[in-house]
């Protein structure tokens, strides 16, 4: 017999990473063995130790490892001398000598993350499609769209998909659904760039220092920003720091700005912050679009500009900024985002630093460069997208293996404290809206056929029935449920611009609606939800049931997608969140059905 959970206390004597300063004991429950060692190798120098393991009555093998340096470890046992003990596939423990090893991180003891961002509800905000307040105007070569419901333009212009067409969604305008953003219990606000820029997705910054001119300036940011605080609310931003545009005042590619751009002169004070092939018209750009030159990693001044003191981002912090995402982090140095944080922390040690990252980032691999995220110098919390997929296909296909593969590894793999703080996303900016998802029978395959694609009356049923379980998994398991805006309000959509469409105000799909409400309402009243341990307690095909646990009180989310009713037994009486009904001994739960039991009424 084997046994070894790193998830089991009593086999390793601290859960998910530890610190520099902490010394774990590791157990494993071995069978038929003489000896047992475990190996450790380094990460970041590839050394290894071997540590002998003491026998312990019921055939246990234990060691307690010397505090470690701060890095990447991988570990695994060898018993006897010849066979080899790793993780399995499904998080369990196999003899196999091509061994997969289990991961122990270990971060800096002095690392923190924002209390106020654990616990609450995130709401993302494409700026332009949100709402408008008032009428406005476009610059010369851009597009004004008065039609607040029609299809974003996609087809290319000589070549190239412009974005260049613009609704009017402004900072007045999320000034004044900040009440409805409250009545869905949102904490933060995370904001895609609002600064001035020449497409409507802003991710080609002209000028870090102006507002975009259609969104409003920088009194309205500050006049959002001091009315969200009355109401409880945090913005972030986001920040774009791999590229600019050209058409800025860095780059100035078309002379539309007063400034000297590098693209026109080795002499402009911004020559520095890109990398030129063949100087003017050969650069490095972001994925080879040329109308996003990348900024040279090697750019002292770009740094000071964007990190320094009294730099860019301390500029948005003083004004009441709560944090930064940053866009496609793996494209940073390390040493940048350090300095980031460090940006972001002089103004406030509270503020956040949230990366884009679409996999563990607790081991993610760049550019062969092992990122250093969580080990207590950089980040606070990613984009989950892991997870995100593990739900949309649990849903899908009622198989909950992978899944729970996912949790057990983020929760062995995080620093608690960062996975509190998990963005658990359904959708984004990047993605399909997530009822088109989960609502559609079969996937388009080009914008022409998107422009087009709506759920039929059938998809959109069995849409709704599967978003509300996936929301449900986003809402109770560890991290922040993220909400991409309109989703709530059931918009729907393929990929980029169809999942950017306008909020469909006055046209929500009520059903949606008032599902989220409920469900904002339970996590905004239960503290749990905070940051209480996550422990799967039943995974057998569709049915999957875990539990959040926090002192003596507790929450069990059960989630049956099987072909068979099944009945839970409690062992103390429970009441349903969601049904909103007393249990005492047991609780029925049908195929396809949900039920949040906990001990008291909300």
């Amino acid at each position: 017999m084997i046994y070894y959970n790193p998830l089991d206390l009593k086999c390793k004597s601290i859960k998910g990473a530890i610190t520099d300063l902490d010394e774990v004991n590791i157990s494993i429950k071995l069978s038929d063995a003489e000896r047992c060692r475990l190996i450790l190798r380094n990460d970041s120098n590839n050394s290894t130790s071997a540590y002998e393991m003491d026998k312990y009555p019921d055939n246990i093998y234990s060691v307690k490892l010397p505090k470690l340096e701060v890095g990447v470890y991988w570990y695994y046992f060898v018993f006897n001398n010849e066979y080899c003990i790793g993780l399995g596939k499904n998080y369990n423990a196999v003899v196999n000598n091509n061994v997969n090893c289990y991961q122990l991180l270990v971060y800096d003891h002095d690392y923190k993350t924002p209390e106020w961002f654990k616990g609450g509800i995130m709401y993302q905000i494409f700026p332009d499609r949100f709402y408008r307040d008032g009428d406005f105007t476009v610059p010369e070569g851009k597009i004004k769209r008065e039609d607040w419901y029609g299809t974003p333009f996609y087809k290319a212009i000589n070549g190239k998909v412009l974005n260049n067409d613009f609704f009017g969604g402004n900072l007045k305008g999320i000034e004044k659904k900040l009440k409805y953003l409250k009545s869905l219990n949102v904490s933060v606000i995370y904001l895609n760039p609002i600064f001035l820029s020449y497409s409507n997705h802003r991710y080609d910054t002209s000028d870090y220092m102006k507002i975009d001119t259609v969104l409003g300036d920088e009194k309205d940011l500050k006049s959002l920003l001091n009315k969200a605080k009355k109401l409880g609310i945090k913005i972030i931003l986001d920040g774009v720091f791999n590229h600019t545009g050209d058409d800025s005042i860095y780059f100035n590619k078309y002379g539309h700005f007063d400034t000297v751009g590098a693209y026109q002169s080795k002499d402009s004070p911004y020559y520095s912050w890109y990398c030129f092939d063949k100087f003017p018209d050969k650069y490095l750009s972001w994925w080879g679009i040329d109308i996003l030159p990348t900024i040279n990693k090697n750019s002292m001044e770009f740094e000071d500009f964007i990190a320094g003191e009294n730099g860019m981002l301390e500029h948005y912090a003083k004004l009441g900024v709560a944090g930064i995402r940053l866009d496609v982090v793996d494209e940073i140095p390390d040493s940048f985002v350090v300095k980031i944080r460090d940006a972001m922390h002089r103004v406030d040690s509270d503020n956040l630093v949230l990366g884009e990252v679409w996999e563990d980032a607790t081991n993610k691999i760049a550019y062969s460069v092992r990122r250093k995220y969580f080990q207590g110098k950089e980040l606070d919390s990613v984009m989950n997208y892991p997870l995100k997929d593990a739900i949309i296909n649990f849903v899908l296909t009622a198989n909950s293996t992978n899944l729970s593969n996912v949790i057990k590894s983020q929760t062995d793999n995080y620093p608690k404290m960062a996975l509190d703080c998990l963005m658990n996303i359904l959708g984004t900016h990047d993605t399909p809206r997530i009822l088109t998802v989960l609502g559609r029978e079969t996937a388009t395959t080009s914008k022409e056929e998107s422009e087009f694609e709506f759920l039929s009356d059938k998809e959109l049923s069995n849409g709704i029935q599967r978003l509300k379980v996936a929301s449900l998994l986003q809402f109770t398991l560890y991290g922040i449920p993220s909400v991409y805006y309109g989703d709530e309000a059931g918009l729907e959509g393929n990929m980029d611009p169809f999942n950017r469409k306008c909020y469909p105000w006055d046209r929500e799909n009520k059903t949606i609606l008032s599902w989220y409400k409920r469900l904002s309402e339970i996590r905004s009243k239960i503290d749990l939800f905070k940051d209480g341990e996550l422990n799967v307690l039943i995974e057998d095909e569709g049915l999957f049931i875990y539990e959040r646990r926090k002192g003596n009180d507790n929450v069990i989310i059960a989630i049956n997608l099987s072909v068979n009713d099944y009945s839970i037994d409690l062992s103390k009486p429970c009441y349903d969140l969601l049904s909103r009904t007393f249990h005492e001994k047991h609780v029925g739960l049908e195929s396809g059905g949900m039920a949040l039991l906990w001990r008291k009424n909300v």
